[in-house]
């Protein structure tokens, strides 16, 4: 089961990533030699039109060969021949697909766990609510005369309160108030309320749009923290790495191996936008240049930057790959 989970972790990374540069590519007028899923030998395939579209023995990821991609070609369709806009928006495509597969993923999740509303479903006997008085199907109103329209606004601000907290609820059409005593368990204040789920689709596209921009903003974060030193490097997982969170991740059930998906997916997207040679965001930065420079920089000469900047991402990958290995040991 973990080898199923972790090659559907690659394919869903990889093939929505070489998916968004295949669409693209067609809308603009590239013309697109082969769309792999996989890699290594061909066990099938099927020429439509220009296209090959082939499946390949190592489900490990995929490809989307494009005319003139890395070397100069005549062919008026090629991507070396297309305008600025037209291959920055090839190039940004790939990430803007992971961005959107880990979105739909957490969209799924919202909806099929459900949404926390501001209705309490349960009470905690003997909580600081229970205490107070508060009871099951009371619908939270205010915190401390802060109007509170999620859960997540409820968890704030027991959280920021500084003592004894006001809590107006909704009992029936009528309004109470409650002053609860929050209480600290494992560092964070609780007065032992949970919420009910629903399962509304307006309601999960919001929470998983939210969700999405907070594990991208968490994940920003983090990798500040690597430039400035403040994370280590040795905490970067690479593929070994991330086959045994999907192995450890998967005793918690298919939600987490979800949100792990996402994680990822998310993380390919940055990673793939950063002003790197060999990346997406180096052949970005390399396509405004030349349309600032004008013939100054050459197909052939990008094209060995780019080269060079692989080599030096396989070495680097090889190096994480060995930490990883180390770790499990």
């Amino acid at each position: 089961m973990v080898a199923i989970y972790a090659i559907l972790l690659f394919l869903l990374m990889i093939i929505p990533h070489e998916l968004g540069h295949f669409m693209v590519a067609k809308a603009v007028g590239v013309q697109v030699n082969e769309f792999a899923v996989g890699m290594g030998p061909v066990i099938w395939h099927k020429q439509r039109g220009e296209t090959q579209y082939s499946l390949r023995l190592l489900p490990i990821g995929g490809f989307c060969a494009m005319e003139g991609e890395n070397e100069e070609s005549d062919n008026p369709r090629a991507f070396n021949n297309k305008s600025a806009i037209s291959k920055i928006a090839v190039l940004v495509a790939g990430a803007a697909m992971n961005v959107i597969t880990a979105w739909i993923i957490l969209v799924i999740l919202a909806f099929s766990i459900g949404t926390a509303s501001t209705e309490i479903d349960a009470v905690n006997p003997g909580s600081p609510a229970e205490q107070a008085g508060m009871v099951s199907g009371d619908k939270l109103i205010s915190i401390d005369g802060s109007k509170i329209k999620d859960w997540n606004q409820a968890v704030t601000a027991i959280q920021k309160s500084g003592g004894d907290i006001e809590i107006t609820v909704d009992r029936g059409g009528k309004s109470e108030q409650f002053i609860v005593a929050p209480k600290m368990e494992d560092g964070q204040k609780l007065i032992g309320i949970h919420s009910k789920l629903t399962r509304s689709p307006g309601k999960a596209v919001t929470s998983g749009t939210v969700a999405t921009y907070r594990m991208e903003k968490s994940m920003m974060v983090a990798f500040k923290g690597l430039i400035t030193g403040g994370i280590s490097v040795k905490e970067v997982a690479g593929p070994v790495g991330m086959v045994s969170m999907v192995g450890q991740t998967s005793k918690l059930g298919v939600a987490y191996v979800a949100s792990l998906v996402a994680l990822v997916s998310l993380n390919l997207a940055i990673i793939n936008l950063l002003p790197l040679p060999a990346l997406d965001g180096g052949r970005i930065i390399f396509v405004i240049i030349r349309k600032l420079t004008g013939k100054m920089i050459s197909d052939r000469t990008e094209g060995i930057v780019h080269a060079v900047g692989m080599v030096a991402l396989l070495m680097l990958a090889v190096l994480v790959t060995i930490n990883d290995v180390v770790r499990l040991i």
